[in-house]
């Protein structure tokens, strides 16, 4: 078993990332507090892995809310159902909420226990490798609105991040390319020695070796939790997780929301805000060919919908949580393992790049 934890004071909560973690008995028993729980899945992740939860949680008093599956649904008609249901079933503050599933779940799930009653505890339990190695971690949470993405949600910190490797075994291949574009993010922001890992680790990753994935999401959760103990709500540093979503937000608003998954829309953005930095003589050309290079071999996009030109991003990107003082902000790398937040970017650059 792999372990971590995210440094946050009293806030301060445990990752552990162990193949079968979902099949040891009492795994959860350490992290509940309460002994009513509801269990927010959605209805393809619900057959696979509920039973297995459910057995883990025997003792408890358990109920499940199953939402819909796809980034369409991360929104607030389904955040008001789950509210809806949670009082139905008359929860309080002594409920626990866990969120099973992947990125949606988990974001939803964490807003929903930010707001119920002004705050109730909740653990993630991600079972996609997007989630296991970015949104469960940080307490970042959030719904979509059809103007922008995520813009309407809190910063909430869970209990604990339970990662089970073995549910990647279920997880489409699209799904899985899709969560490698932020582990490949963690390299080209932070660690060059991660990136050159990668590269050297593509035919294992893609075998899902249960070692290899194992110290993969484990490097990207240590990663990111050394940055949200920094900056938990995001003034500085944590601002560089967002490599990639300023363009990707962007396709995946003008896209409609699950038409593009949300790492293949990040994969994307992060090769554009690569050729901008090397057109700013920021960014080695050599180096943005790697980025280029590995982001390909897992059959990621690297280029924007057609349809989509300068005038079109700008549009949408107007509407980012990273505009301040009517300036936008993009996260650019300068090398593989180093990157930072600049507003001063041309428009002439930017008109290439997205032309």
């Amino acid at each position: 078993m792999t372990t971590l934890k995210v440094e946050l004071g009293e806030r301060s909560y445990p990752i552990f990332i162990q193949a079968n973690l979902l099949q040891q008995p009492n795994f959860l028993a350490p992290f509940l507090k309460t002994k009513t729980v509801v269990v927010v899945t959605n209805e393809i992740v619900e057959p696979l892995y509920f039973p297995l939860l459910a057995e883990a949680l025997k003792g408890c008093q358990i109920s499940k809310i199953v939402i819909n599956d796809g980034e369409e649904f991360k929104n607030l008609q389904t955040f008001e159902l789950v509210i809806s249901e949670l009082l139905a079933m008359s929860a309080a503050r002594d409920t626990t909420l866990i969120a099973l599933g992947g990125g949606v779940v988990g974001d939803l799930t964490g807003f929903v226990a930010a707001c119920f009653q002004r705050g109730m505890p909740f653990i993630q339990i991600p079972t996609t490798l997007l989630s296991q190695v970015d949104s469960s971690v940080g307490g970042k949470t959030a719904v979509n609105h059809p103007l922008g993405k995520n813009m309407i949600g809190a910063f909430y910190q869970p209990q604990a991040v339970l990662i089970d490797t073995n549910t990647l075994a279920t997880l489409p291949e699209r799904e899985f390319a899709a969560g490698m574009a932020e582990v490949i993010k963690y390299g080209v922001i932070y660690d060059a020695e991660f990136f050159e890992w990668l590269e050297t680790k593509q035919e294992q990753i893609k075998a899902k070796d249960t070692d290899v994935l194992q110290y993969m999401i484990g490097r990207c959760c240590a990663i990111k939790a050394e940055i949200v103990a920094v900056d938990e709500r995001e003034s500085g540093l944590r601002a560089l997780l967002n490599l990639g979503h300023t363009f990707g937000h962007a396709i995946e608003a003008e896209q409609g929301y699950g038409n593009w998954l949300h790492g293949e829309a990040v994969a994307t953005g992060i090769v554009l805000a690569s050729s901008v930095a090397t057109k700013m003589d920021w960014l080695q050309t050599s180096e943005f060919r790697r980025i280029f290079e590995l982001i390909t071999s897992f059959n990621l996009p690297t280029s924007a919908p057609a349809e989509m030109n300068y005038d079109c991003f700008m549009r949408h990107m107007r509407h980012d949580k990273k505009v301040q003082a009517g300036k936008l902000n993009f996260v650019i790398p300068t090398s593989i393992g180093a990157a930072k937040v600049t507003s001063q970017i041309s428009e002439e650059v930017l008109r290439t790049v997205l032309s």
